[in-house]
């Protein structure tokens, strides 16, 4: 989904009005929304139980499956977290970032596109302390994102990625014991 470029210039109401408008919803909803998914993500972020953690994250609009560690210092869009979907049994390490948006500053439109685009993590994976999804990323059942890699295409499963951009290390699916 294509995103208004960011505008410095623009005020705080007008922000909050086209924020409003593009969401669909009131002034008045999307303040309170944002400002209660703001308090989450802090909170998620500091929590030390995993529990704890997931419960906010899936307030604040985060689809997330069924055993799921979601470590400490994650960082889950605070803008779309409604374009995170995380499957069951995954696990994220300590201070991965997840980032389903880009949203540079207009004087960018003819370099980068600003836009929403939902990223998935399916059932089984595993990533990595400290990496970081950009938009579009999706990890496939059972693959592995090796510790500071950068995803920002489609990992296929069973298979291990490392590096910036990440690339395929070799593919596990013979080795995995299921």
């Amino acid at each position: 989904m294509e995103i208004p470029y960011f505008d410095h210039g623009s005020n705080l109401s007008e922000t909050i009005k086209h924020s409003s408008e593009r969401r669909k919803m009131s002034k008045f909803r999307f303040v309170c929304r944002k400002i209660r998914n703001i308090i989450l993500y802090r909170m998620a972020f500091f929590c030390p139980l995993n529990s704890w953690r997931i419960k906010m994250h899936r307030r604040r609009g985060v689809h997330i499956g069924k055993n799921v560690y979601i470590g400490q210092n994650c960082c889950i869009d605070n803008a779309y977290p409604e374009y995170i979907f995380i499957g069951d049994d995954v696990s994220l390490a300590g201070e991965v970032t997840v980032v389903a948006h880009i949203n540079p500053y207009a004087h960018f439109k003819n370099v980068f596109e600003s836009r929403v685009t939902p990223i998935v993590i399916e059932k089984g994976a595993w990533v990595g302390v400290k990496c970081t999804l950009v938009p579009g990323a999706w990890i496939g059942e059972y693959a592995s994102v090796s510790a500071g890699s950068v995803v920002n295409k489609k990992v296929p499963p069973y298979t291990l990625v490392a590096g910036n951009p990440a690339k395929k290390v070799f593919e596990y699916k013979d080795q995995m014991a299921l």
